[in-house]
């Protein structure tokens, strides 16, 4: 059965079994690469985007559940990077190796979507299920207060430590 999907913006209809994870129809069918395979069984996060507004792990996300809906990629959350999340992870330089990121900044984006001011808890309990090998949790925090900042929320996590 064809599916229709938009994905960044773009209507797209797949033809492939219901059953295909959306990561495979993303990076293989559709030819986006920044959504990253981590483990298969959404517990790293590098595959999270958004479906709606809500972040989902794309490796566990039946095609078949996007139908008709709104998907967007880490290279749709700004064409040209000027999302407040991609120039905060800039600014704060957090990437190490880099593998996660695309799904850091997807996950961070809904969090700041739902709440533009989050608290250092918030934050934990929003970025809990991605993982970064590198350790760079510290640098990730500050860039999501950094972004609420962008976002006319404060600046920095003075006092939120």
């Amino acid at each position: 059965m064809p599916y229709k999907l938009t994905i960044n913006g773009r209507h797209e209809t797949v033809d492939v079994p219901g059953d295909m994870p959306l990561l495979w129809v993303i990076r293989d069918v559709l030819n986006l690469h920044g959504t990253k395979f981590g483990c298969g069984m959404g517990l790293c996060g590098c595959c999270t985007v958004h479906l709606g507004d809500k972040a989902v792990r794309s490796c566990l996300t039946p095609v078949s559940a996007a139908h008709h809906q709104h998907v967007t990629t880490i290279e749709g959350l700004s064409p040209d990077g000027t999302h407040p999340v991609q120039q905060a992870w800039v600014e704060q330089d957090v990437p190490q190796c880099g593998y996660c990121q695309a799904g850091q900044m997807m996950s961070a984006s809904a969090l700041l979507k739902k709440t533009p001011h989050p608290t250092n808890e918030e934050i934990d309990a929003a970025m809990g299920g991605n993982l970064c090998r590198c350790g760079c949790y510290h640098r990730i925090r500050e860039a999501i207060h950094r972004a609420a900042g962008m976002n006319g929320g404060p600046s920095t996590s003075a006092g939120q430590e």
